[in-house]
């Protein structure tokens, strides 16, 4: 399934309690299971004023639809395009090493 990074500006929302956080994790739950499409809630970041989410669903739509029903704002939605991170430069060093003894 295709993933979607959402931000979501939530005034406040570094301040959120772990309890605050945790009833809006059950009102996500509940919202993708009302859903009937596949849909899975990866992850999310608290950053200052804002919400960072990732979530894999079908498209764009399903998202926006997942923030409807939860009442939670999605500012931008966009495809997740790649995913890097350390493990990547391994990659690339093996590759490297692979077509000089090649």
């Amino acid at each position: 399934m295709p993933r979607f990074l959402i931000e979501r500006q939530i005034p406040g929302a570094s301040e959120l309690t772990e309890a605050q956080l945790a009833e809006i994790a059950c009102t996500s739950n509940a919202a993708v299971d009302s859903l009937g499409v596949p849909y899975r809630w990866v992850t999310s970041y608290v950053a200052g004023d804002k919400i960072y989410c990732i979530h894999e669903a079908d498209d764009e739509e399903a998202i926006r639809e997942h923030a409807r029903r939860g009442g939670f704002p999605a500012d931008l939605v966009v495809p997740v395009a790649n995913e890097f991170g350390p493990h990547s430069a391994d990659t690339a060093a093996s590759r490297s090493g692979s077509a000089a003894t090649a």
